[in-house]
């Protein structure tokens, strides 16, 4: 049977970076069905919302979703009643049940000089970002008024304990074995209740694992001044979507960063959603030179978590090193290099 995957290319430069990823992804995938749907932006201009049940039907149809980028300046609202695009990604999350987002970051020693640090304090870096992805203050019960607004942050034990094991059976496959659990709850009842949660499962599952705890504030600081210190970093979802934003500049260049967002692991499996951080750059759409680094490496992990393809993902993964050891460089990186020649030099690592 054909491996299914769904192709989400969004807006802006989404259409640019995607259509090598699939070209890529067709090379290692023989028997391979690509499927593409409009999503986000696209999509509200084309069915006056960011996610079609047609399309959320489509992916969970699918043995895995790529999904290159969303929004722009063009649909930005305060009003409530109009869509977003980033509707689509919340529709998506839930819809498909992905609790659990994967954002690895390593800065590579041919971009150390290109990150805002000095190359002293990002040498060694390796760690991983796991973000709880469907709870928190962003689906909480939200209401506004004229003069106030509110959001609520909701957890559940059963919510927290998930995500913790996802980063505990992630750092037992790091050589350090340490999981740094991220909240506030010098403050946050929310936080309370994680903090507890983790440590419950830590001792009755997890004995093997380090654990420590990390108020936000200063995980923010730490991500700067130490980034080496972390190994995994397990946290909710708004402290998630802003520290893993923030690891993303130790590689230089927010386009340089992949994810995967997971969901059930048991039969039937979830299919995963596979996209770089960055955003849908607008302003450089249709030019010719976006950066497509971080959708390869987009593509990686879907080859190693979504289809188990390890070695695929390891070959690919190495190609981009290798490129850019060799001296590419596109122009968020500091160089000239086009979306057209940055996938060529990457082909011409895989040989």
């Amino acid at each position: 049977m054909a491996t299914r995957i769904v192709t989400l290319p969004g807006d802006g430069i989404g259409p640019e970076i995607l259509a090598p990823t699939v070209d890529l992804l067709q090379r290692f995938v023989a028997d391979v069905e690509v499927e593409e749907h409009v999503f986000g932006g696209a999509s509200i201009d084309a069915h006056g919302t960011a996610l079609t049940d047609d399309v959320l039907a489509a992916c969970k149809r699918a043995d895995a979703v790529l999904l290159a980028a969303v929004g722009g300046p063009k649909w930005d609202t305060t009003d409530a009643t109009k869509p977003r695009p980033e509707q689509g990604l919340l529709g998506l999350r839930k819809g498909l049940g992905l609790y659990a987002n994967l954002r690895p970051v390593r800065p590579l020693p041919a971009l150390y000089d290109a990150s805002p640090l000095r190359r002293e304090i990002i040498d060694g870096t390796d760690l991983l970002v796991v973000r709880e992805l469907t709870g928190g203050i962003y689906f909480g019960e939200k209401t506004r008024t004229e003069t106030t607004a509110s959001d609520l942050c909701a957890y559940s034990v059963e919510e927290i304990e998930r995500i913790a094991r996802t980063a505990f059976e992630a750092a037992r496959k790091t050589a350090r074995h340490k999981v740094s659990s991220v909240d506030k709850a010098n403050v946050l009842e929310t936080s309370r209740l994680w903090r507890q949660t983790v440590v419950a499962l830590h001792e009755a599952e997890f004995s093997d694992v380090t654990l420590e705890h990390v108020l936000v504030d200063n995980a923010a600081m730490q991500l700067i001044s130490n980034p080496r210190s972390f190994d995994v970093i397990v946290t909710e979802n708004l402290f998630g979507d802003i520290l893993s934003d923030e690891a993303a500049m130790l590689t230089g260049s927010i386009g340089m960063l992949p994810s995967a967002s997971l969901g059930r692991r048991s039969d039937p499996p979830t299919p995963g959603l596979f996209e770089p951080v960055h955003g849908s750059a607008p302003d450089i759409a249709g030019q010719g030179v976006a950066n497509p680094l971080a959708m390869f490496l987009s593509l990686a992990l879907l080859l190693r978590h979504g289809l188990a393809l390890e070695s695929e993902a390891l070959a690919l993964e190495s190609a981009v090193d290798k490129a850019l050891d060799q001296g590419l460089r596109t122009r968020d990186l500091g160089g000239t290099a086009s979306t057209a020649e940055a996938t060529a030099a990457v082909l011409a690592a895989l040989g």
